[in-house]
């Protein structure tokens, strides 16, 4: 079938970064809070958590600027479960400071978090029981091709005070074999500590994974386009970059002016150089992908035009305006997945300037595309409005880009696009979430997915991030009461997730028997 019912059955979910989940430690982790989130979203009749980019973060906190493409973020690690392991000690955890329960400083949560995580490897390397040492032995023989390079990579980077790359001395920048051997021996412990953190969160996410998959949630994840300069994986393949000799871009990556910003976005990420990543048949990409599907069971690629073609920026540029778009590698690269990799589950990112090409080259792969009920309130031809969506596509209500609904409306909208929505739905809106959470439910494509501030009803205070601001961002936690199973919210969104039929098999709704009458939530 051409929108694959394996892959995408007609369901629903939720977008929440585990950093964003409820706890006492400072960030959302991959513990308690995490498989309660999931026993939430089953009992609203939710069947599909799409997530964030999983990888460790550097300055700015942003996933989408990871130190590696490749690894987990330790920042997500259970401390609770390192106390049930006996690694770390309730009185560990009894010095934690007071952090704020509405947001995650990220200033105060990394250096005592880490600090724990390091006390947590030297127990386990002094003390670990013979079961669990084997198991952290097989993970590091099992997962060498990448680990043993961001291991190392961290290590240099711990003992050169956390400095990017390219101003590393030159042996270690340049990955002289005989300056590495040196480091990897003067390093060993510190390379095995990060190894250690890298095992800790696989296991925890894969317990978390299991959770989830076998209570019927699938995991989305979310895969950018473009890695970060200052990240292993371009500190450990520079010719696939379009570097200069010092390990410096000369172009860099963004998008011209959009919805976003008048001066473009100017994200800065090294470019690709897709000649050099033919030649091995995008070897680098397939590990990519296969390191994602170890963690969730879709992938959401972000800004998958820059496959057909991406917007250039001379290197040094202070805005993104004078840039050009450059051919990408097209059908040859998602030909070349396909044949090593079988079926591809994702989704396409394809928001922003889209042209004929692009839509051919995510339509030649059956991927869905997205359509942002945000964005809908043009003219009737929009093709994000709910009677122009297609079956193959991914209906989000907003995204961590945008503002929640309700801020959207409340601060974004003008009178104009307030009536054209009330036109749309034939009546007052009194709550913006729940129209849109109830127009996408029942549109026609095959996923529906919501941010949990939508749920939530939340403004402008819930926004996960402002594109182009340098502070602010990333930082939004959930309420501890929102995974509370008596609160109205999960029972409303169980019914909208009922009437839109979209988890075939749910049961018996509580709803049934008013389903004449028009239910609960008739008014919007």
């Amino acid at each position: 079938m051409s929108h694959r019912d394996d892959l995408f059955p007609r369901s629903s979910g939720v977008i929440l970064h585990p950093t964003s989940l409820p706890g006492p430690h400072g960030i959302g982790d991959l513990g308690r809070s995490a498989h309660r989130f999931v026993d939430w979203l089953v009992a609203a009749g939710q069947s599909l958590w799409q997530v964030l980019p999983l990888g460790p973060t550097s300055y700015g906190d942003s996933p989408y600027q990871t130190l590696s493409a490749l690894a987990g973020n330790p920042l997500l690690i259970d401390l609770d479960g390192l106390v049930e392991e006996g690694w770390l000690t309730e009185s560990d955890l009894a010095e934690r400071p007071s952090f704020p329960a509405d947001r995650v400083d990220f200033g105060s949560v990394i250096p005592w978090k880490f600090d724990l995580l390091d006390r947590a490897w030297e127990r386990f390397r002094d003390t670990a029981r013979p079961a669990d040492r084997s198991a952290f032995t097989a993970f590091r023989d099992q997962q060498q091709k990448w680990l043993r390079e961001f291991t190392v990579f961290m290590a240099l980077k711990d003992e050169q005070d956390g400095r990017p790359w390219p101003e590393w001395p030159l042996g270690l920048r340049s990955r002289d074999p005989e300056a590495l051997a040196e480091a990897a021996g003067r390093l060993s412990d510190r390379i095995a500590a990060h190894a250690f953190r890298q095992w800790v969160f696989d296991r925890q996410w894969q317990r978390l994974r299991q959770y989830a998959n076998v209570h019927g949630v699938r995991l989305m994840g979310d895969l950018p386009i473009f890695v970060a300069h200052d990240s292993c994986d371009v500190w450990a393949r520079p010719k696939l970059f379009h570097l200069d000799t010092h390990g410096r871009p000369t172009a860099v990556a963004g998008v011209p002016p959009d919805y976003f910003s008048a001066t473009g976005q100017l994200w800065g990420n090294p470019l690709y150089d897709w000649r050099a990543m033919a030649r091995e048949d995008y070897a680098w990409w397939v590990r990519r992908i296969r390191c994602c599907l170890r963690q969730t069971d879709l992938i959401r690629i972000d800004h998958f035009r820059g496959f057909e073609s991406y917007w250039e920026v001379p290197a040094g540029a202070a805005t993104a305006v004078d840039g050009q778009w450059v051919r990408g590698p097209g059908l040859g690269f998602f030909e070349a997945l396909r044949r090593q990799l079988g079926s591809l589950p994702i989704v396409a990112e394809d928001l922003g300037v889209i042209t004929r090409e692009v839509e051919e080259l995510r339509d030649a792969f059956d991927m869905p595309g997205m359509k942002v009920l945000q964005f809908a309130w043009g003219e009737p031809r929009n093709p994000f409005q709910p009677h122009n969506h297609v079956q193959n596509c991914v209906v989000y209500s907003g995204t961590h880009d945008n503002d929640p609904t309700n801020g959207w409306w409340g601060l974004e909208c003008d009178d104009e696009t307030k009536n054209r929505v009330r036109d749309y739905v034939g009546h007052g809106v009194s709550e913006a979430n729940w129209t849109l959470i109830r127009m996408g439910m029942q549109s026609v494509g095959h996923t529906f997915v919501m941010p949990m501030q939508d749920v939530l009803g939340l403004g402008r205070e819930g926004r996960m991030n402002r594109p182009g601001a340098e502070s602010g961002n990333w930082d939004w936690r959930m309420p501890e009461w929102a995974l509370d199973p008596g609160h109205p919210t999960r029972e409303r969104l169980a019914h909208l997730t009922w009437l839109g039929r979209r988890q075939p098999d749910q049961r018996r709704s509580l709803y049934d028997d008013q389903a004449d009458g028009g239910g609960v939530d008739a008014a919007n």
